[in-house]
């Protein structure tokens, strides 16, 4: 349970026998360098190679070389990866990666704005009524957009295509304001044949207006009216013809209106010429909303000029002059030029206020005044009614963006901000544009409301957790006044009084929201109540701060040489964790205390370590003889013959394991690695000594590789000359004659010489590493005498004490394989040595085993697995299905490889060149697996 003060004891003393610097401590400062240097040098040639970056920064202990690798990483998972490994480890490299990981998110932010302007400016192309105003708001948003330039090539496209939508909007408005003064003007003209085909072709144009793609953008009540036109001119046109003095006054009547009208148009032509001419062929569209407006307003003075229910103006006959009118109101005129001002600066409001004024007042005006002022209302009218249809479309678009709020996905508390903006826009746009119809106004609160129903039972959700956190606080005071109570009496269980009070102040603070003047009155009641409930236990813990003082003087009055200390100081402690679990104190209080008594344990125990720090030096000292004697492993080397090696050897191992096991103890957080390391040079030396012992099986292999190419040379001489021809040129010539006809049963320098290549291809792939030099050299020469001299091997075949020589000069086998092949050799020698007869005899024998030669090596493939080749498939084949035939019969275990091969070296027989590489190719096989 108090571990840690040890732990903090043996932190807190320094260690005498710490040792000075020593040279191996340059030996790790040089090494560090040289790693430091090749990291750096990794890390300025990644060129670009992030995945290397992020490696070499996550395993290199250098901060340098990681603040130059992070340079490389660039890729946002590459940096989240990198910034997350560094943020505790390395700051600088960790704030890199931050400003990188911040810049990409900021490009990406600045992308999705501008990807919803353009799905914006996609949206408006689809929309069938595009507005000026909208188009100008996402003007606006895109001036927000700070960096994207993959996206301004698109943006700028679609920007383009709505300034020709808005383009043609202007031309559609003006054309039909054109035609439409043209069409009031026909009934005035002197041909009516030429003014009724003028009709016929604006009735058409008419048509083709309401298919115009930009038909829907156009003002609700102009093509409506251009309909008027016709019908009046049409009807006009229909009418008989009257008098000569009732068609002059018509047509002083008719022509009573024809000025304004052209005058309408002229301005109309002014009025749009003037747009063409402020924003030219490259910026038509620049301002829309002006050159809509510019063209709606003359199109609206024409048809008020034009009205064919207006009354004609009289012409003005000379009047006489009339008095000078008396003094104008001063108030009146003040008051007509506010009017003008507001009407100058197009606040609408303020001007319909002056009118109203102006109309309460009455007062006397001169023929200009009355002009002005009715020059002035009939602005302000032409305004309000602009006022009125631009309302509309503003209150349209306002019902629209309440529409599309539900969609958007908003948070309650913005959802209800934009919903009172709405609100308020729209009481706006009542002061601004007069009132809007039922059906819109209706339209709208529909929508406000729906989109406010979320935000709405949010709110009132909120309202009624507050109001349940009200009662939750009401019923936790009254569970704090009933505890208080109960403590009050002398039976309560001081110690659930501090878990109540604690777990009440925890409750208490943990209730949620609620309201601010309940929140107060609440607040001082608990409060009031909690310290009632903690009043005795105040008092208590005063008495127990009293006993916990007391602990404290008796650890400090211990004396740490003293036998029982350690005794007496752990019942101290196991007292202290009772008076704590009994009743413990106020956290800071229990904090201070706890300090005081375990810094008296932490002296006593550090006295007594001191004098355990001899006997942590002995063990040090027992560390370094291991250490050394790992070293004397780890440094051990053997010399002499592979016999000799392997006796130094086991000597070495006894005498290292008999001096471990006398060196004593040693520290234990070392004990671990000096027992690996010394485990680790007993294998190495053990490892030397396997190393001998496959090298003294690789001669033994190679030995019985050689000594069984020997007997098939001999039994190959003996098999060549099946006659006894006397002298060894003969043999020479019948070796020569089997090398050049390729017979079978050659002679011995062709088997000598397959030998000498089997024994290269062994010593190639490293399987004849083992071949001793007298065996290598005779097979390099018996493979090339074989070519050169015809009668030189016969002669030595023929030679007894050759083969003898031969026999001796390769290594004793070991085992069963040098009996058996002993066995084969010394038959063949004898029938070499014998009369005529005895050698044919042998030689036939030879000759008849050569079949059962081939069937064991068969069969001997197939046991070891060893490919045959296609010439033997069908031999093959049946071999196996008899060999899978005796086994089932017999039931018997089969016969191993090994022992196979072994009957198969034993038995004498001739053997071609194929079955001669058969056999070696089974040798190693076999050999391979035995050595494995």
């Amino acid at each position: 349970m108090f571990d840690f003060l040890f732990k903090r004891a043996a932190d807190q003393q320094p260690d005498p026998q710490a040792a000075p610097a020593t040279p191996d401590t340059g030996a790790a400062a040089a090494a560090s360098a040289s790693r430091r240097d090749e990291q750096t040098r990794v890390a300025n040639g990644l060129a670009g190679n992030e995945a290397g970056a992020v490696e070499l920064i996550l395993r290199s202990e250098f901060a340098g070389v990681r603040l130059a690798a992070a340079e490389h990483v660039v890729s946002q998972p590459y940096l989240e990866q990198v910034q997350q490994a560094m943020r505790n480890t390395d700051r600088r490299v960790a704030k890199l990666m931050q400003g990188r990981l911040d810049a990409i998110r900021y490009q990406q932010t600045e992308q999705q704005k501008a990807q919803a302007c353009l799905d914006h400016a996609q949206r408006l192309l689809q929309d069938e009524k595009l507005t000026p105003n909208q188009v100008a708001e996402l003007d606006r948003e895109w001036k927000l957009v700070a960096d994207a330039p993959s996206l301004i090539a698109p943006f700028e496209a679609a920007r383009a295509a709505l300034a020709a939508r808005l383009e043609a909007q202007v031309k559609l408005q003006r054309t039909i304001i054109d035609a439409m003064a043209a069409v009031r003007q026909l009934p005035g003209s002197a041909s009516r044949e030429e003014a009724g085909q003028a009709l016929e072709r604006y009735t058409a144009a008419h048509a083709d207006y309401q298919q115009a793609p930009e038909h829907n953008a156009l003002p609700r009540h102009l093509l409506r009216d251009y309909a008027e036109a016709l019908e009046q001119a049409r009807a006009a046109l229909a009418a008989p013809v009257k008098p000569a003095v009732e068609a002059a006054g018509a047509v002083a009547a008719a022509a009573g209106p024809g000025p304004a009208v052209a005058s309408a148009a002229t301005n109309a032509d002014d009025s749009v010429g003037a747009v063409d001419a402020a924003h030219p062929a490259g910026s038509a569209a620049a301002d829309p909303a002006a050159a809509l407006a510019t063209g709606a307003a003359t199109a609206s003075d024409a048809e008020s000029a034009s009205a064919p229910g207006a009354p004609a103006r009289a012409p003005q006959k000379p009047a006489k002059q009339a008095a000078a009118p008396k003094e104008t109101d001063k108030k009146f005129l003040e008051t007509l030029d506010a009017l003008e001002a507001a009407l100058e600066h197009g606040l609408l409001h303020a001007a319909a206020e002056h009118d109203k004024w102006l109309k309460e007042h009455k007062t006397r005006l001169t023929h200009a005044q009355t002009e002005r002022l009715t020059h002035v209302r009939a602005e302000l009218k032409r305004l309000g009614d602009w006022a009125r249809w631009g309302g509309n479309v503003s209150r349209e678009e306002l019902v629209k963006a309440v529409e599309e709020l539900p969609a958007l996905g908003l948070a309650m508390s913005e959802l209800a901000k934009k919903v009172g903006s709405m609100r308020e826009r729209w009481k706006s746009l009542d002061a601004v544009s007069g009132h809007a119809p039922k059906s819109l106004w209706e339209r709208f609160d529909t929508a406000c409301t729906t989109a406010y129903a979320p935000a709405a039972a949010h709110f009132k959700q909120l309202a009624d957790e507050r109001h349940a956190n009200a009662a939750k606080a009401q019923a936790l005071l009254a569970e704090t006044q009933a505890m208080a109570a109960a403590a009050a009496t002398s039976e309560a269980d001081l110690k659930n009084v501090a878990a109540a009070g604690q777990r009440l102040r925890q409750v208490w603070g943990r209730l949620g929201t609620i309201d601010r003047k309940e929140k107060r009155k609440l607040d001082q009641a608990f409060d009031k109540a909690l310290s009632q409930m903690l009043a005795p236990l105040s008092e208590q813990r005063k008495i127990e701060t009293a006993k916990r003082e007391q602990l404290i003087a008796e650890a400090e009055a211990l004396q740490p040489s003293e036998r029982h200390t350690l005794d007496k100081l752990r019942h101290l402690q196991e007292r202290w964790q009772e008076q704590a679990k009994a009743l413990p104190l106020e956290r800071k209080a229990e904090q201070a205390l706890w300090q005081r008594f375990r810094a008296a344990c932490d002296a006593i125990f550090a006295k007594r370590k001191e004098t355990a720090h001899a006997a942590d030096h002995e063990r040090k000292s027992h560390l370094h003889a291991r250490e050394a004697l790992c070293k004397e492993l780890e440094e051990a080397v053997f010399s002499g013959d592979d016999k000799a090696q392997l006796a130094g050897i086991a000597q070495k191992l006894r005498d290292a394991a008999t001096a471990w096991h006398a060196i004593g103890a040693v520290p234990r957080a070392a004990e671990p690695k000096i027992n690996q390391r010394y485990h680790n040079a007993v294998a190495a030396v053990q490892a030397q000594a396997d190393t001998i012992k496959r090298r003294a099986g690789a001669a033994q292999a190679n030995a019985l590789r050689d000594k069984l190419r020997l007997c098939q040379a001999l039994e190959s001489a003996i098999g060549a000359k099946p006659f006894g021809a006397a002298t060894g040129t003969a043999a020479g010539n019948g070796a020569a004659d089997a090398i050049g006809t390729d017979a079978a049963g050659t002679a011995a320098d062709v088997a000598a010489g397959n030998g000498a290549a089997g024994a290269a291809a062994d010593g190639a792939t490293g399987k004849g590493a083992g071949l001793s030099a007298t065996a290598a050299d005779a097979a390099v020469g018996e493979g090339a005498a074989g070519a050169a001299s015809d009668g030189a091997a016969v002669g030595a075949a023929t030679d007894a004490a050759g083969w003898l020589a031969r026999w001796a000069a390769l290594p004793v086998l070991g085992g069963e394989y040098e009996r058996a092949l002993k066995g084969r050799f010394d038959a063949a020698l004898a029938a070499l040595d014998g009369a005529d007869g005895k050698r044919v005899a042998y030689a036939e024998q030879l000759e008849r085993n050569r079949a059962k030669l081939l069937d064991e090596v068969l069969r001997l493939e197939i046991v070891a697995g060893v490919d045959s080749g296609a010439e033997f498939a069908r031999e093959r084949l049946k071999m196996q299905v008899e060999v899978l035939q005796s086994s089932l019969k017999s039931g018997q275990k089969p016969q191993t490889a090994s022992a196979a091969y072994l009957q198969l070296c034993a038995m004498p027989a001739l053997a071609d060149a194929r079955t001669t590489s058969r056999i070696e190719q089974l040798f190693r096989r076999i050999g391979a697996a035995e050595r494995a």
